[in-house]
Formats: C-alpha cells, sequence, structure tokens
C-alpha cells in the first residue's frame, strides 16, 4: 500500500515531519471501551499495510501497555528521549511503561498535560502513516492541550448505543468541533451480543444510539462492534482480537471501521508542495 499522505491540522500547528497523521480517539465518559477499540484500530490500520504507532495519553490510567502485552522499560539511547516499543506490528508508548505498574500518577493537570506533550515529542517515533492517540475519557485538560499544541488530522468519538453514553459522546463530539479538530466519524462499540450457545442477537445496551447522533451531527458512523468476550479475553491477554483472532467476525469489524477511517481521512485536506516536501525530508 503507498503510504498515506500528511493531511491538514487544526490551526497554525503543522504535522511532525515523522508522523504523518495524528488520530486521536476520545470518548465523552468512561466505561465504552475506547482503549479496546483504539488499540484494535491501530492493529486494523497496521493490517492494512500502514506504519502505525500508538500512544497512551490516559497519564491516570494507562491500559495500553496490558493490552498489546508489553512489560519492562523502554530504551533511551541518549538520556533524553525514548525508542518506543513494538507489540503486534505497532509501536507504542505510555507513562505505563515508565512508572512501576501498581504506582498511581497522582499529578495534577499540568504534570500530566506536560507528561503527555514529553511522550509524544521525545519518543522516537519511526515514519508512521498514522499514530493513534489513546486519550482519557472526558474533556478535560490533556484534551485541551491536545489541540492547542499537538496537530492532529482527525479525531474518533467512541460511544456504546445507550443514551447516558451518547449525552456524553455528544460533549466529546462538541468538543473537537470547538477546538477545530475534525471529526471523523463515531464508533459505536458494544452495539450488539450474539450469544454463543444459541445465536441470539441482543442489544443489551440499546439500539441506534450512534445512528441518532450521526443524524443530528452530520458525522459518519465508521463502524458497529460487537460485545464479544473473545475480545475482552484478548485484550487482558496482551493479544488484541484484531491480530490474535485476524479471521473472526470480530476483527473484521474492527478492519471495515478502519477502513471506513480511512477513507473519511482522505476526503481531508493534504499537505501538497512545499509544506510536505520539507516535513517528508524531501
Amino acid at each position: 500500500m503507498p503510504r498515506l499522505s500528511p493531511h491538514a491540522v487544526q490551526g497554525e500547528l503543522k504535522p511532525l515531519a515523522n508522523v504523518r497523521n495524528i488520530i486521536a480517539v476520545g470518548s465523552g465518559k468512561g466505561g465504552v471501551g475506547k482503549s479496546t477499540t483504539a488499540v484494535n484500530l491501530a492493529l486494523a490500520l497496521a493490517a492494512e499495510g500502514l506504519a502505525v504507532g500508538v500512544l497512551d495519553a490516559d497519564i491516570h490510567g494507562p491500559s495500553v501497555p496490558m493490552m498489546l502485552g508489553l512489560s519492562g522499560r523502554p530504551d533511551s539511547p541518549d538520556g533524553k528521549s525514548i525508542e518506543p516499543m513494538r507489540a503486534h506490528g505497532v509501536e507504542a508508548m505510555s507513562i505505563g511503561l515508565l512508572v512501576d505498574q501498581d504506582a498511581p500518577t497522582i499529578w495534577r493537570g499540568p504534570m500530566a498535560t506536560s507528561a503527555m506533550t514529553q511522550l509524544l515529542n521525545d519518543t522516537r517515533w519511526g515514519d508512521l502513516d498514522v499514530l493513534v492517540v489513546d486519550l482519557p475519557p472526558g474533556t478535560g485538560d490533556i484534551q485541551l492541550t491536545l489541540a492547542q499544541k499537538i496537530p492532529v488530522a482527525g479525531a474518533v468519538v467512541v460511544t456504546t448505543p445507550q443514551d447516558v453514553a451518547t449525552l456524553d459522546a455528544r460533549k466529546a463530539l462538541k468538543m473537537f468541533e470547538k477546538v477545530a479538530i475534525p471529526v471523523l466519524g463515531l464508533v459505536e462499540n458494544m452495539a450488539v451480543h450474539v450469544c454463543g450457545a444459541c445465536g441470539h442477537a441482543e442489544h443489551l445496551f440499546g439500539e441506534g444510539g450512534a445512528a441518532r447522533m450521526s443524524a443530528q451531527y452530520g458525522v459518519p458512523v465508521l463502524g458497529s462492534l460487537p460485545l464479544e468476550i473473545g475480545i475482552r479475553e484478548q485484550g487482558d491477554a496482551g493479544a488484541p482480537i484484531v491480530a490474535a483472532r485476524p479471521g473472526s467476525a470480530a476483527a473484521q469489524a474492527y478492519r471495515d471501521t478502519a477502513r471506513a477511517l480511512l477513507a473519511e481521512l482522505d476526503k481531508r485536506p493534504k499537505l501538497r508542495g512545499g509544506i510536505m516536501a520539507s516535513l517528508l525530508g524531501g
């Protein structure tokens, strides 16, 4: 697959020289499976032949290392920068790789946002087509810093179908709009559960929440993901389902969602001419 072009970002910011596109994955509330979605989407993008990285920006509750099966400390060849760790074909960095697993990060907002920007800027990322940033839930300091200092090509909002989740997802969507980060689409997680014994499909968290948001705000639904025990089990085991069971229906749902994401990104303005050449060392 050809390399992905850099796309326009918010305000006067410019894409990083070695990261062509940053995609932020956010949610208005916790418990909707945002991190699981971000990690599996990253692996699905890598399965499309792209060079992909994952930045765990949830400073207070980092879960990406566990989901990717990463442990130990990343290398620092010069004492200033950090080598990303690799798992399942993607690069990754998280505060969870730099502190003890049981140590809480009891930091005020400025410390957390500083840690997030340092993780981004001090990591020696390879030449990435996409860096997926797993944001903490909500609309707080880290999201504001992301909007002001980090060049983002687009955002994805994760929700479940139930009304209480879409209520908060609307806030996340409007936040991205206010800070001029384009929302590429919605991902409806835990949309349907199919009984493994009898095959009965049931919408445990309601039905159609993302579709109603899509109609109200004119933002596409990129994908509808199942509520399946294998997704949870594989994430806990450090082998996300897209990598561990690539032929499964759940993995296919993530890949379809990743392809829809790329299609929406392709509609965004691309950087051309001298700007692109300078960014890519041409």
